[in-house]
This record gives C-alpha cells, sequence and structure tokens, in this order.
C-alpha cells in the first residue's frame, strides 16, 4: 500500500531524503523505549559498543518497529515490494554527551550494491538541534561517493570515524524529528550530527537498511529478514525473527551477524574502533 504522496517523493528525488513521516502512537513508542531500558538494566553489556547493531534480533519490540507495516509501506515507494531487512543500528547519545556523528555518506562503506536501498531513522525520543539530531546535505545524493577519512575519534559514534571535510554547512539543515517519527535518506547522502547538550537521552533506532532483493554486499556477507515480498535472487543468508526477549539462539546470531558486519565496516583497515 502506498504511503508517500507524490511531494514526497519528488523530494527524496531531489533532495535525497524526506522527514518528518508519523510511525508510532506514544503509546507503541513507550513498549519500545521501555524494551530497550530493560535490556540495558539486565544485560547492560549488550546494546554498547559493536551490541548497538542489528538489537532487533535479540528485541522482540525493535522487531515489531522493523517490520512496521507504515514503515514498509514507505520503503516500498521507494525501493519496490521485495523488500529485506539488511541491518539496524541503536543511536544512543548520552545527556551533555561528547559523542557525536561526523559528516559521510552511507554507501562509503556498507558495500550494497546496486543502490537500491533507503535508511530509515525513526525517532525513538525527539531529535532535535539541541540534542544531536541529523543535518543533511540536501542534493549531496546526486553527486559521487566524496573522500573521506578515518579518523578514529574516540568520541565519533561511527566505526572508523569516517568523515567527508570541507562540508559547507550553510547549505545543510537539520533533520528534526519527534518521538515516534521517520525519516528516510538516500545511502549518497552527506549527513552527520552533533553532540547532545540537553539533560536528556537522545535515542534513535535506524534500519540501516532496507534493502532490495536485487541488492548484494560486495564487501563481505550479511544476514537478512524477508520483510516483504519475495526474494528470488538469494545473496544472503535469511534468518527467523526473534519470539523471546535476549533468547540465547538470537543473541548467538545477533553475535554472528555483528562479527560479519565489523569485518564489512573495517575492510582494509589495520585499525579497529570500538564500535
Amino acid at each position: 500500500m502506498s504511503l508517500l504522496t507524490s511531494k514526497q517523493l519528488s523530494k527524496y528525488k531531489n533532495e535525497g531524503f524526506i522527514s518528518p513521516i508519523d510511525i508510532l502512537s506514544l503509546q507503541e513508542l513507550k513498549k519500545v523505549k521501555d524494551e530497550i531500558e530493560y535490556i540495558e538494566k539486565n544485560w547492560p553489556k549488550e546494546l554498547i559498543g559493536l551490541g548497538r547493531n542489528n538489537a532487533h534480533y535479540i528485541s522482540p519490540a525493535l522487531d515489531e518497529v522493523v517490520h512496521n507495516s507504515k514503515i514498509l509501506d514507505a520503503v516500498e515507494d521507494i525501493i519496490g515490494k521485495n523488500i529485506l531487512v539488511g541491518g539496524t543500528t541503536l543511536f544512543i547519545k548520552e545527556p551533555d554527551g561528547k559523542g557525536f556523528v561526523s559528516w559521510h555518506q552511507d554507501a562509503k562503506y556498507i558495500g550494497f550494491q546496486p543502490l537500491n536501498w533507503v535508511t530509515a531513522w525513526l525517532a525513538i525520543t525527539d531529535a532535535n538541534e539541541d540534542n544531536g539530531c541529523m543535518f543533511m546535505w540536501p542534493g549531496s545524493h546526486k553527486e559521487k561517493i566524496k573522500d573521506h577519512k578515518d579518523t578514529f575519534d574516540k568520541y565519533n559514534i561511527l566505526t572508523r570515524g569516517q568523515t567527508v571535510e570541507n562540508i559547507p554547512k550553510n547549505n545543510t539543515v537539520p533533520n528534526t524529528l519527534k518521538a515516534g517519527q521517520l525519516s528516510l535518506h538516500h545511502p549518497m547522502i552527506v549527513h552527520g550530527s552533533g553532540v547532545n547538550k540537553s539533560k536528556s537521552r537522545r535515542i534513535g533506532f535506524v534500519i540501516q537498511s532496507y534493502i532490495g532483493t536485487d541488492v548484494d554486499q560486495v564487501i563481505g556477507k550479511v544476514f537478512v529478514q524477508q520483510a516483504r515480498g519475495e526474494d528470488k535472487f538469494k545473496y544472503h543468508k535469511h534468518t527467523k525473527r526473534p519470539s523471546k526477549l535476549m533468547s540465547k539462539q538470537n543473541v548467538i546470531l545477533r553475535n554472528k551477524a555483528n562479527k560479519e558486519l565489523s569485518k564489512i565496516f573495517y575492510n582494509n583497515s589495520d585499525k579497529q574502533g570500538k564500535y
């Protein structure tokens, strides 16, 4: 079922992102936030470092978000009806923290080809300029992959601290979201986010990414879930959805997926970051 308007699709084509899209009610959102905090309290090491990736394998609440029909309707409008979940990431910024995300393009290191994929960014809490929301460089997705410098900055939430330098910041715009709202962005758009200067946590859950079944992983391998349609290409290993919170089997699966993801992110690097 189509969700996006022709105006929104035109914006995505011309600017490289769409925002905001209303997705979760406050009640639905509370369920997700409560489960994240429950995992953090009872399994404090599971959602830090590399563990912030692919948490939808160990959390039924996050898995429900990944398979949310409204999100999939919007994604289908962009990449077609045959949709795979290629991975997820939690971006959590603590109050008055130093964590930031440098300017980058998702397509630089992820290794999905062709570019028939899209990243969905769901605000679990409000995301604004004060607490470190994303900034987008509209139209930059129409250009080629830019040079990225691997900084390995200890406060950079990206794996390698990969950074596009000399960004025309006057041309960038804040991507503010209310809790429960979603943005969708193109794999080539240059984007980043600053530190959380507020007194509250900023939590974002990112499906990175929804990929068409025609999309292969050209660097390593990823685990996927069938979100919609069918997979005639069979490029990836399919996994089942979790039925129980933090089940041993799903924790093992998540760890395997993250090990393979680490190989992709640190391909051709002699150094590794904490993420």
